[in-house]
């Protein structure tokens, strides 16, 4: 299993991205540097009416399938 860490901090607005239809992927770039993309879908539950904000850790497979992914703060 490889875990990641990375921080988001969008506005709602800039949100409304995750749920165009064209937009089915998000690049993130981890706390060491290294890029991720990762489903839009599975970020959308973390959006409030404030936006997305905070750290996230990210876990995938040897396959680099996704298996969770939790905010941490």
């Amino acid at each position: 299993m490889l875990t990641y860490y990375f921080s988001v901090s969008l506005t709602y607005e800039e949100c409304r991205v995750l749920y165009l239809p064209k937009n089915n992927a998000v690049v993130v770039i981890e706390e060491r540097g290294k890029r991720i993309q990762i489903p839009a879908k599975n970020l959308r539950p973390f959006v409030s009416q404030t936006g997305l904000r905070g750290r996230f850790r990210l876990q995938v497979s040897e396959d680099k399938k996704l298996l969770s992914l939790d905010r941490v703060s």
